[in-house]
Protein backbone atom coordinates (compact mmCIF):
# COMPACT_ATOMS: atom_id res chain seq x y z
CA UNK A 1 0.00 0.00 0.00
CA UNK A 2 1.65 3.35 -0.97
CA UNK A 3 1.86 5.49 1.93
CA UNK A 4 1.09 9.26 1.60
CA UNK A 5 3.21 11.63 3.95
CA UNK A 6 1.47 14.10 5.72
CA UNK A 7 3.13 16.88 4.50
CA UNK A 8 2.26 16.22 1.13
CA UNK A 9 -1.45 17.56 1.43
CA UNK A 10 -2.49 20.82 2.17
CA UNK A 11 -3.93 21.80 6.24
CA UNK A 12 -7.16 23.27 5.33
CA UNK A 13 -7.68 26.58 7.50
CA UNK A 14 -10.71 27.95 8.91
CA UNK A 15 -12.18 28.64 5.49
CA UNK A 16 -10.69 25.66 3.91
CA UNK A 17 -7.85 27.20 2.56
CA UNK A 18 -4.21 26.27 2.98
CA UNK A 19 -2.34 27.03 6.14
CA UNK A 20 -1.20 30.30 6.88
CA UNK A 21 2.50 29.33 6.39
CA UNK A 22 1.56 28.76 2.26
CA UNK A 23 2.77 31.07 -0.02
CA UNK A 24 0.14 32.93 -2.23
CA UNK A 25 0.92 32.28 -5.56
CA UNK A 26 1.64 35.80 -7.56
CA UNK A 27 -1.38 35.01 -9.80
CA UNK A 28 -3.26 36.20 -6.52
CA UNK A 29 -1.90 38.58 -5.54
CA UNK A 30 -3.18 41.92 -5.30
CA UNK A 31 -1.66 44.14 -7.77
CA UNK A 32 0.47 47.42 -6.41
CA UNK A 33 -0.64 50.84 -6.48
CA UNK A 34 1.80 51.66 -9.45
CA UNK A 35 0.22 48.83 -11.61
CA UNK A 36 -3.46 50.07 -10.46
CA UNK A 37 -3.11 53.75 -10.95
CA UNK A 38 -1.38 52.67 -14.59
CA UNK A 39 -3.93 50.86 -15.51
CA UNK A 40 -6.37 53.38 -15.97
CA UNK A 41 -6.47 55.50 -18.66
CA UNK A 42 -7.21 58.98 -17.20
CA UNK A 43 -4.38 58.62 -14.61
CA UNK A 44 -1.92 56.94 -17.31
CA UNK A 45 -2.97 60.60 -19.45
CA UNK A 46 -2.59 62.59 -16.26
CA UNK A 47 1.05 60.83 -14.98
CA UNK A 48 2.13 61.10 -18.48
CA UNK A 49 1.45 64.98 -18.78
CA UNK A 50 3.37 65.64 -15.66
CA UNK A 51 5.86 63.78 -16.39
CA UNK A 52 6.49 65.52 -19.52
CA UNK A 53 6.48 68.77 -17.19
CA UNK A 54 9.37 67.47 -15.32
CA UNK A 55 10.90 66.59 -18.39
CA UNK A 56 10.22 70.30 -19.65
CA UNK A 57 11.57 71.71 -16.81
CA UNK A 58 14.86 69.93 -16.31
CA UNK A 59 15.97 69.88 -20.00
CA UNK A 60 14.43 72.91 -20.98
CA UNK A 61 18.33 74.98 -21.90
CA UNK A 62 18.08 72.31 -24.35
CA UNK A 63 14.45 72.22 -25.50
CA UNK A 64 13.74 76.27 -25.52
CA UNK A 65 14.23 77.31 -28.94
CA UNK A 66 14.99 80.82 -27.82
CA UNK A 67 16.92 82.16 -24.74
CA UNK A 68 13.34 83.47 -22.55
CA UNK A 69 14.63 86.62 -21.97
CA UNK A 70 16.22 88.04 -25.25
CA UNK A 71 14.23 90.81 -26.16
CA UNK A 72 13.70 91.45 -29.60
CA UNK A 73 11.13 94.85 -30.11
CA UNK A 74 10.44 94.76 -33.61
CA UNK A 75 8.63 91.46 -32.73
CA UNK A 76 6.96 92.10 -30.07
CA UNK A 77 3.08 91.36 -29.46
CA UNK A 78 3.39 88.83 -32.49
CA UNK A 79 1.08 86.08 -33.17
CA UNK A 80 1.92 82.41 -33.68
CA UNK A 81 4.24 81.85 -36.81
CA UNK A 82 6.72 79.34 -37.81
CA UNK A 83 9.87 81.33 -36.10
CA UNK A 84 7.25 81.50 -32.63
CA UNK A 85 4.60 79.06 -32.38
CA UNK A 86 2.78 80.63 -29.82
CA UNK A 87 3.94 84.23 -30.26
CA UNK A 88 6.26 86.80 -28.59
CA UNK A 89 4.99 89.23 -25.38
CA UNK A 90 4.79 92.81 -24.86
CA UNK A 91 9.18 92.92 -25.17
CA UNK A 92 9.53 90.84 -28.43
CA UNK A 93 10.29 87.60 -26.25
CA UNK A 94 9.51 84.12 -27.43
CA UNK A 95 6.12 82.93 -25.42
CA UNK A 96 7.42 79.34 -26.04
CA UNK A 97 10.41 79.07 -24.72
CA UNK A 98 9.18 81.17 -21.67
CA UNK A 99 6.83 78.49 -20.89
CA UNK A 100 9.09 76.03 -21.12
CA UNK A 101 11.28 77.69 -18.69
CA UNK A 102 8.14 78.64 -16.86
CA UNK A 103 7.70 74.74 -16.18
CA UNK A 104 10.93 74.57 -13.57
CA UNK A 105 8.54 77.13 -11.03
CA UNK A 106 5.15 75.53 -11.88
CA UNK A 107 6.69 72.22 -10.93
CA UNK A 108 9.01 73.25 -7.83
CA UNK A 109 5.95 75.44 -6.01
CA UNK A 110 4.00 72.85 -5.52
CA UNK A 111 6.58 70.94 -4.45
CA UNK A 112 7.60 73.32 -2.18
CA UNK A 113 4.79 74.52 0.08
CA UNK A 114 3.23 70.95 0.62
CA UNK A 115 6.03 69.88 1.56
CA UNK A 116 6.48 72.53 4.38
CA UNK A 117 2.78 71.59 4.93
CA UNK A 118 3.28 67.87 5.45
CA UNK A 119 6.24 68.40 7.54
CA UNK A 120 4.08 70.70 9.82
CA UNK A 121 0.63 69.30 9.47
CA UNK A 122 1.03 65.76 8.93
CA UNK A 123 3.36 64.67 12.74
CA UNK A 124 1.63 66.97 14.67
CA UNK A 125 -1.62 65.62 13.61
CA UNK A 126 -0.70 62.06 14.08
CA UNK A 127 0.68 63.27 17.82
CA UNK A 128 -2.30 64.73 18.51
CA UNK A 129 -4.77 62.15 17.93
CA UNK A 130 -2.13 59.27 19.42
CA UNK A 131 -1.76 61.30 22.90
CA UNK A 132 -5.23 63.16 23.04
CA UNK A 133 -5.83 65.13 25.99
CA UNK A 134 -4.09 68.20 26.72
CA UNK A 135 -2.13 67.65 23.89
CA UNK A 136 -4.80 67.45 21.41
CA UNK A 137 -6.99 70.03 22.99
CA UNK A 138 -3.89 72.99 22.60
CA UNK A 139 -3.03 71.81 19.02
CA UNK A 140 -6.56 71.72 18.09
CA UNK A 141 -7.19 74.88 19.28
CA UNK A 142 -4.32 76.53 17.51
CA UNK A 143 -5.10 74.96 14.04
CA UNK A 144 -9.12 76.25 14.56
CA UNK A 145 -7.52 79.85 15.17
CA UNK A 146 -5.29 80.08 12.34
CA UNK A 147 -8.16 78.41 9.91
CA UNK A 148 -10.31 81.12 11.11
CA UNK A 149 -7.71 83.20 9.19
CA UNK A 150 -7.79 83.88 5.29
CA UNK A 151 -4.73 81.67 4.03
CA UNK A 152 -3.97 83.88 1.12
CA UNK A 153 -4.14 87.21 3.05
CA UNK A 154 -1.61 85.02 5.83
CA UNK A 155 0.33 84.34 2.76
CA UNK A 156 0.09 87.83 1.37
CA UNK A 157 1.22 88.96 5.33
CA UNK A 158 4.50 86.92 5.42
CA UNK A 159 5.53 87.18 2.31
CA UNK A 160 5.22 91.19 2.78
CA UNK A 161 7.50 90.31 6.20
CA UNK A 162 9.85 88.69 4.34
CA UNK A 163 10.47 89.62 1.07
CA UNK A 164 9.18 88.90 -2.00
CA UNK A 165 10.50 85.57 -4.03
CA UNK A 166 9.31 82.11 -5.08
CA UNK A 167 10.73 80.20 -1.86
CA UNK A 168 9.35 82.47 0.66
CA UNK A 169 5.86 82.64 -1.40
CA UNK A 170 5.52 78.94 -1.44
CA UNK A 171 7.05 78.35 2.21
CA UNK A 172 3.98 81.56 2.82
CA UNK A 173 1.26 79.02 1.67
CA UNK A 174 2.97 76.03 3.18
CA UNK A 175 2.27 77.53 6.58
CA UNK A 176 -0.84 78.62 5.46
CA UNK A 177 -2.03 75.05 4.31
CA UNK A 178 -0.19 73.27 7.55
CA UNK A 179 -3.53 73.65 9.99
CA UNK A 180 -5.86 72.28 7.28
CA UNK A 181 -3.89 69.55 6.90
CA UNK A 182 -3.23 68.55 10.55
CA UNK A 183 -7.27 68.67 11.31
CA UNK A 184 -7.24 65.60 8.41
CA UNK A 185 -4.73 63.62 9.25
CA UNK A 186 -6.33 64.30 13.35
CA UNK A 187 -9.59 63.33 12.12
CA UNK A 188 -8.27 60.08 10.33
CA UNK A 189 -5.86 59.36 12.97
CA UNK A 190 -8.78 59.17 15.44
CA UNK A 191 -10.52 56.24 13.38
CA UNK A 192 -7.49 54.48 13.45
CA UNK A 193 -6.00 54.66 17.31
CA UNK A 194 -8.88 52.38 18.56
CA UNK A 195 -8.41 49.84 15.87
CA UNK A 196 -7.31 45.91 17.35
CA UNK A 197 -3.97 46.23 15.58
CA UNK A 198 -2.77 49.41 17.51
CA UNK A 199 -3.52 48.14 20.60
CA UNK A 200 -1.96 44.89 19.80
CA UNK A 201 1.00 47.15 18.77
CA UNK A 202 0.87 48.93 22.66
CA UNK A 203 1.12 45.43 24.48
CA UNK A 204 3.82 44.37 22.57
CA UNK A 205 5.82 47.07 23.60
CA UNK A 206 6.19 49.03 20.61
CA UNK A 207 6.87 53.01 20.57
CA UNK A 208 5.18 55.19 19.80
CA UNK A 209 6.94 56.64 16.43
CA UNK A 210 6.80 52.65 15.18
CA UNK A 211 3.11 52.53 15.99
CA UNK A 212 2.64 56.01 14.32
CA UNK A 213 5.26 55.00 11.32
CA UNK A 214 4.19 51.77 10.69
CA UNK A 215 0.49 50.93 11.38
CA UNK A 216 -1.35 54.23 11.07
CA UNK A 217 0.26 56.44 9.05
CA UNK A 218 -0.60 54.03 6.04
CA UNK A 219 -3.98 53.06 7.00
CA UNK A 220 -4.43 56.72 6.21
CA UNK A 221 -2.88 56.93 3.49
CA UNK A 222 -6.21 57.44 0.98
CA UNK A 223 -7.51 60.62 2.17
CA UNK A 224 -3.58 61.71 3.02
CA UNK A 225 -3.28 61.75 -0.56
CA UNK A 226 -6.38 63.24 -1.44
CA UNK A 227 -5.64 66.52 0.25
CA UNK A 228 -2.53 66.75 -1.14
CA UNK A 229 -3.47 66.30 -4.30
CA UNK A 230 -5.35 69.19 -4.25
CA UNK A 231 -2.91 71.04 -2.20
CA UNK A 232 -0.56 70.53 -5.23
CA UNK A 233 -3.35 72.02 -7.70
CA UNK A 234 -4.36 75.23 -5.17
CA UNK A 235 -0.22 75.42 -4.86
CA UNK A 236 0.06 76.36 -8.34
CA UNK A 237 -2.83 78.44 -8.60
CA UNK A 238 -1.67 80.54 -5.10
CA UNK A 239 1.97 80.50 -6.84
CA UNK A 240 0.70 82.24 -10.00
CA UNK A 241 -1.81 84.51 -7.80
CA UNK A 242 1.34 85.89 -6.16
CA UNK A 243 3.53 86.30 -9.02
CA UNK A 244 0.24 87.85 -10.60
CA UNK A 245 0.40 90.47 -8.11
CA UNK A 246 4.19 90.73 -8.31
CA UNK A 247 5.00 89.18 -4.88
CA UNK A 248 6.34 85.85 -6.26
CA UNK A 249 8.77 85.03 -9.07
CA UNK A 250 10.61 88.55 -10.00
CA UNK A 251 11.30 89.69 -13.54
CA UNK A 252 12.42 88.63 -15.96
CA UNK A 253 12.01 85.15 -13.96
CA UNK A 254 9.18 83.27 -16.31
CA UNK A 255 6.60 82.22 -14.53
CA UNK A 256 3.00 81.04 -15.42
CA UNK A 257 1.78 84.12 -13.32
CA UNK A 258 3.99 86.45 -14.57
CA UNK A 259 2.55 85.29 -18.22
CA UNK A 260 -0.98 86.31 -17.40
CA UNK A 261 -0.10 89.26 -15.97
CA UNK A 262 1.66 90.29 -19.27
CA UNK A 263 -1.30 89.02 -21.15
CA UNK A 264 -3.49 91.20 -18.43
CA UNK A 265 -1.83 94.42 -19.26
CA UNK A 266 -1.65 93.48 -23.11
CA UNK A 267 -5.48 92.32 -23.36
CA UNK A 268 -6.36 94.96 -26.32
CA UNK A 269 -3.50 94.18 -28.28
CA UNK A 270 -3.14 90.63 -27.75
CA UNK A 271 -6.16 89.09 -26.31
CA UNK A 272 -5.44 85.37 -27.35
CA UNK A 273 -1.94 85.97 -25.35
CA UNK A 274 -3.59 84.82 -21.91
CA UNK A 275 -4.57 81.25 -23.20
CA UNK A 276 -0.75 79.38 -23.11
CA UNK A 277 -0.15 80.14 -19.77
CA UNK A 278 -3.64 79.54 -18.69
CA UNK A 279 -4.33 76.51 -20.65
CA UNK A 280 -1.41 74.74 -19.08
CA UNK A 281 -2.41 75.54 -15.61
CA UNK A 282 -6.24 74.33 -16.04
CA UNK A 283 -4.26 70.80 -17.52
CA UNK A 284 -1.94 70.75 -14.94
CA UNK A 285 -4.15 71.51 -11.60
CA UNK A 286 -6.38 67.86 -13.37
CA UNK A 287 -3.69 66.50 -13.67
CA UNK A 288 -2.77 66.23 -9.74
CA UNK A 289 -6.23 66.27 -8.63
CA UNK A 290 -6.67 62.87 -11.60
CA UNK A 291 -3.45 61.04 -10.18
CA UNK A 292 -4.45 62.12 -6.21
CA UNK A 293 -8.17 60.48 -6.95
CA UNK A 294 -6.28 57.33 -8.83
CA UNK A 295 -3.93 56.65 -6.23
CA UNK A 296 -6.56 56.94 -3.81
CA UNK A 297 -8.69 54.43 -5.66
CA UNK A 298 -5.69 51.95 -5.33
CA UNK A 299 -4.86 52.15 -1.44
CA UNK A 300 -8.56 51.71 -0.60
CA UNK A 301 -8.65 48.74 -3.23
CA UNK A 302 -5.68 47.54 -1.07
CA UNK A 303 -6.90 47.92 1.90
CA UNK A 304 -10.27 46.50 1.29
CA UNK A 305 -8.53 43.15 0.46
Amino acid sequence: MTEISPSSTPTPGPAGTASAGALTPASQRPPSVTRQVLRRPASLVAGGFLLLLVVLAVAAPWLAPYDPNAQHLADKLAGPSGAHPLGTDEFGRDVLSRMIYACRVSMSAPFISVGVACVIGVPLGLWAAFRGGAVDAVTGRIADTLLSLPGFVCALAIVAVLGPSLVNAMVAVGLAYSPGLFRIVRGATLSVVEEEFVDSARSVGASTPRILGVHVLPNIAAPLTVQVSLLMGLSLILEAGMSFLGLGVRAPTASWGTMLRSAYENQWEAPMAVLPAGVAMVLTVLAFNTMGDAIRDALGARGRR
